[in-house]
C-alpha cells in the first residue's frame, strides 16, 4: 500500500468509526489492534494488549489527574463558584463592563482550579448569565462570557491538558504549568478587551428592564471562607510548584485537601457530597485511563507502521520552514479541537506529530502551551464547543446565539495571544527557565 493511501486509509476508518458514535477511547482501541494484526499477525496485537494497559497507566505523573479532579469537585459542590460570583457583583457595584469583565477574571481563576472547562462554564452558566442579562448584557454575549471563562481551564494550570502532555512527551509537569502563566494572562486579558468592547458596541436595550438577580447575600465568614480558598489556591499551585516547595502531585493532593476542609467549613459536607465527588472523580479519571489504553496500543501502532517517518518523508521539504510545519500543526489541532475531546486529541495527536515537531526543531515545552491555547478555542468554536453547551445547557440561552460572540472571541485569542507567542517564544519558555528547582 503506498504512502498517501496508508494515510488516507486511517483518516477514513477514524471519520467511519466517529461517524458510528464509538467512544473515542474504543476508536483508537480498535485501529490500533487493527492496525498491529494487518502490518504483522493478531500475537503481536495480545502480546501488547497483556502489557501495555498496565504500563500506561501505572505511572506516578498520572496521580496528578484524580487529585485535581476531585480538588475540582469538591470546589464546585461546596458551592464556591456561587459565592465567588456574589463577591464580584459586590465588588463591581453594579457596573456592567466590570461586572463582565471580573466575571471573566474570576471564571478563569475558577476554571483553573476546578481542571475542568465544561463544569465552570455550567456553572456560571447558572449563576453569571442572568446576572449579566439583568445589568444590561444581550443572553448571546452573556452565555459567551461564561463559555470563554470556563475554556480558560484548558490554558491555565493546572490544566489536564498540559498534565497529559508532559506524561507522553515526557516534559516536566511544573515547567509546563510555569510556561501557561503568561500566555494564560494574557489569554484571560483578551477576553476581557472582546466583553468591553462587543458590549459598548451592542448593549441590551432592554437590560433596565429585567430584573436584579442580586438578593444573594454573602456573610463575611463566608467571604473570607472564599476569598481565604482563592489564595490558597493560587498560592498553592502557582507560588508553591514555582518555588520548588511542592510537586504538581503535591500540590493536587494538598489543594485536594484544602478543598475538603473549605467544604466541611461552608457546611457542604454529607453522604450525598462525598459519594457524589468520589463517583464523578471515578467517571472522569476512569474515561482518561480508557483513553491512555486506547491511545497506547494506537501509539504501538504509529510505532511499528512507521507513520512519522511517512509523514516526515511526505513533507521532507518543508521542514526547513519551522513556520510553515507549525502553520499546518496548528491548522490540524484546531480542527481536531473542534471535534474531539481535548485529551483525547492530545493522547491521539502526539505519538504522530512529536517527530515531526522535533525534526523541524520546535521547542516541545513551548509547543504544549501553544496547543493548549488552540483548545481553548476548540472549546468555545462550533460546531462541538464544550464550554458553549455546558453555558447554554444550564442558562437556557440557545447554543447557536452563544456561538457568534464566543467565535469572534476565539479569533480575537488566535489572532493576539496565538501571534504574540510565536513571535515572542520568550511568552511561554521565561518563567520556567527562572523557577527555583
Amino acid at each position: 500500500m503506498s504512502d498517501p493511501l496508508f494515510l488516507l486509509s486511517i483518516l477514513c476508518a477514524f471519520l467511519f468509526l466517529m461517524a458510528m458514535g464509538l467512544h473515542i477511547h474504543s476508536i483508537l482501541l480498535g485501529i490500533g489492534v487493527l492496525g498491529l494484526v494487518f502490518i504483522q499477525d493478531f500475537s503481536i496485537a495480545t502480546a501488547f494488549l497483556r502489557s501495555d494497559p498496565f504500563g500506561q497507566v501505572a505511572s506516578y505523573a498520572l496521580t496528578t489527574i484524580p487529585l485535581y479532579v476531585i480538588m475540582a469537585q469538591f470546589i464546585l459542590k461546596s458551592g464556591v463558584v456561587q459565592d465567588a460570583f456574589v463577591m464580584v457583583y459586590k465588588m463591581s457595584r453594579g457596573k456592567p463592563t466590570v461586572l463582565g469583565s471580573m466575571t471573566v477574571v474570576i471564571g478563569g481563576f475558577l476554571g483553573a482550579v476546578s481542571g475542568s472547562g465544561a463544569a465552570t462554564a455550567a456553572s456560571l452558566g447558572s449563576v453569571a448569565v442572568p446576572e449579566l442579562r439583568s445589568y444590561g448584557f444581550k443572553s448571546d454575549l452573556a452565555g459567551a462570557i461564561a463559555a470563554a471563562s470556563g475554556s480558560l481551564s484548558g490554558i491555565i494550570p493546572p490544566s489536564i491538558i498540559l498534565i497529559l502532555y508532559g506524561v507522553i512527551t515526557e516534559t516536566p509537569i511544573s515547567d509546563l504549568f510555569m510556561a501557561a502563566m503568561i500566555p494564560g494572562v494574557l489569554t484571560m486579558l483578551v477576553f476581557v478587551g472582546c466583553v468591553i468592547v462587543m458590549h459598548r458596541k451592542n448593549p441590551a436595550l432592554s437590560g433596565n428592564d429585567l430584573p436584579h438577580s442580586s438578593g444573594v447575600q454573602l456573610g463575611w465568614r463566608r467571604m473570607l471562607t472564599v476569598l481565604a480558598v482563592g489564595i490558597f489556591m493560587f498560592s498553592l499551585i502557582f507560588g508553591g510548584i514555582y518555588l520548588g516547595f511542592v510537586t504538581p502531585t503535591e500540590a493536587g493532593a494538598i489543594g485536594a485537601l484544602g478543598a475538603f476542609v473549605t467544604a466541611l467549613v461552608l457546611g457542604k459536607v454529607d453522604r450525598s457530597f462525598i459519594a457524589s465527588s468520589v463517583r464523578d472523580t471515578a467517571v472522569v479519571t476512569g474515561m482518561i485511563i480508557l483513553i491512555l489504553i486506547g491511545a497506547a496500543i494506537f501509539g504501538r501502532f504509529v510505532s511499528f507502521s512507521l507513520l512519522p517517518r511517512r509523514i516526515l518523508s511526505l513533507i521532507e521539504f518543508l521542514i526547513q520552514y519551522p513556520s510553515i510545519i507549525l502553520m499546518i500543526l496548528a491548522v490540524a489541532f484546531f480542527l481536531l479541537f473542534m471535534f474531539i475531546e481535548g485529551t483525547a486529541v492530545i493522547l491521539m495527536a502526539l505519538p504522530v506529530v512529536l517527530p515531526v515537531i522535533e525534526q523541524a526543531q520546535i521547542d516541545v515545552l513551548w509547543f504544549g502551551v501553544f496547543i493548549s491555547v488552540i483548545c481553548t478555542l476548540g472549546l468555545i468554536t462550533p460546531p462541538v464547543g464544550l464550554s458553549v453547551y455546558a453555558a447554554a445547557g444550564t442558562s437556557g440561552v440557545p447554543a447557536g446565539r452563544i456561538f457568534n460572540p464566543a467565535t469572534k472571541m476565539a479569533v480575537a485569542v488566535a489572532v493576539v495571544v496565538c501571534g504574540s507567542m510565536i513571535a515572542f517564544p520568550e511568552l511561554a519558555t521565561w518563567l520556567p527557565s527562572t523557577a527555583t528547582r
